[in-house]
């Protein structure tokens, strides 16, 4: 009854810290990536004053595009054409779900230093001193705390369990704590997925703009009866580089956070997987 109560703490704890939910928050952020692009990026204050645009709020329909002149940097990457819009979605996409990944395994870290906690339970094991290391899980707070706890719970059980002898009594001490770390370990790894894959897919999506961009290059340096269209042609070569930039930029971003995060989560792995093989071996030492 007492390892049910706790397996159910786990799971309360574990939709808590759950994280953002991608179904919901993706479109949002996509919306938001498109209204950037042609309501900031897109605003006739970021181009030279052409009569054709005086009263317009975004569109440039009436004005070829070679016929535009940025007048800053955000007039620059409105040129960048369609693919622009997804780029900077997916810029937005990482910056969001990294803060939400840093505040989700700060939660998951507990209060205090777990190079500390780890280092107290352990000298407490070494004691049998178990009710006090539950009270040190309960100040922790944080994932390792959890399964600690869950781990010591089941380890008070057992210790007074006449009904197993002693090698399955450490076959259960051994799946209470594989099955809190199973709890843990969902909340920890939500999201982790999205950053892999922009880490990877902004640079095809880029690539996807900067091959657009060079066909209209091609297109204007074949067109006008062997004079080729120079106007045409720096645009559609802008257009390229800008698409370039854009997803090397957010795919270098979404790697970083991605191997970060991965690191900061195998790190609070080791430190439950080192207290765990204490909490077995300080069993098997006192029962």
């Amino acid at each position: 009854m007492e390892m049910n109560v706790s397996n159910n703490e786990e799971q309360v704890v574990a939709k808590k810290l759950g994280g953002l939910n991608p179904a919901l928050i993706l479109p949002i952020l996509l919306a938001i990536g498109y209204l950037i692009y042609y309501f900031v990026l897109g605003s006739p204050g970021n181009f030279k004053p052409d009569p054709r645009l005086t009263g317009a709020s975004v569109a440039f329909s009436d004005v070829e595009i070679k016929e535009i002149s940025p007048e800053g940097f955000m007039g620059i990457i409105y040129m960048g054409g369609p693919i622009v819009p997804i780029l900077i979605s997916f810029m937005i996409i990482v910056i969001v779900f990294s803060i939400e990944r840093a505040l989700v395994l700060k939660k998951a870290a507990g209060a205090g230093n777990v190079d500390n906690f780890v280092l107290s339970v352990r000298r407490l094991l070494s004691q049998n001193k178990i009710d006090e290391a539950l009270e040190e899980c309960d100040r922790q707070q944080g994932s390792v705390g959890n399964v600690v706890k869950e781990g010591l719970t089941t380890y008070k059980a057992l210790s007074h369990d006449s009904t197993m002898n002693k090698e399955q009594k450490m076959v259960a001490l051994n799946k209470s704590i594989e099955e809190a770390t199973t709890l843990e370990m969902p909340m920890l790894e939500k999201n982790m997925m999205i950053l892999s894959t922009l880490g990877t897919v902004a640079t095809l999506v880029a690539l996807l703009g900067t091959v657009i961009g060079m066909i209209k290059a091609f297109h204007a340096l074949g067109s006008g009866g062997g004079t080729p269209d120079s106007a045409a042609l720096s645009v559609g070569i802008s257009e390229a580089l800008i698409n370039t930039a854009l997803g090397i930029g957010t795919s270098a971003v979404a790697i970083i956070f991605y191997n970060y995060f991965t690191s900061k989560i195998d790190g609070l792995t080791f430190k439950i997987d080192e207290i765990a093989m204490s909490i077995q071996q300080s069993f098997a030492e006192f029962h």
